[in-house]
């Protein structure tokens, strides 16, 4: 593979951004670059553009938003309606066009929290960091 370089001049909160985020996820300014320049220029098709957009954004939290991320929940009133679609489905029952349309939204979430809480946890962990707590149920 051949590498080419670039010069580019950076404004000084960019760099100062740049240069905090190498150091927190311990890379180098230029890895850290090249981790942004790779993000921003991967496109997967196959996500939403909002799941797509959150996955992008993961690699430039900080170790505390990481966290947060890594533990996102749907929260209990969204899984209970949930669980009562799939269990009325189960059963053979019609949901509403209304009910359908809200348990796709519902499934729409789950996914995207739960592709961001493992992508979070990745990421922390490649930052060093234990994440073997975020297997403990809440």
């Amino acid at each position: 593979m051949t590498n080419h370089s670039i010069v580019v001049d950076l404004p000084e909160d960019l760099y100062e951004r740049l240069r905090r985020q190498a150091e927190q996820a311990q890379r180098t300014v230029e890895q850290q670059v090249l981790q942004a320049v790779a993000t921003a220029l991967s496109s997967d098709d196959s996500l939403p553009p909002d799941v797509q957009a959150a996955y992008d954004q993961l690699p430039f939290l900080s170790d505390e938003e990481l966290w947060q991320a890594a533990r996102m929940r749907l929260s209990s009133r969204s899984l209970e309606r949930m669980a009562s679609y799939n269990r009325r489905r189960g059963r053979g029952e019609r949901l509403s066009d209304a009910q359908a349309a809200d348990q796709q939204r519902l499934l729409h979430e789950y996914d995207r929290v739960v592709l961001l809480r493992a992508h979070a946890a990745a990421l922390l962990k490649e930052r060093g960091h234990d994440v073997s707590v975020l297997l403990s149920p809440p």
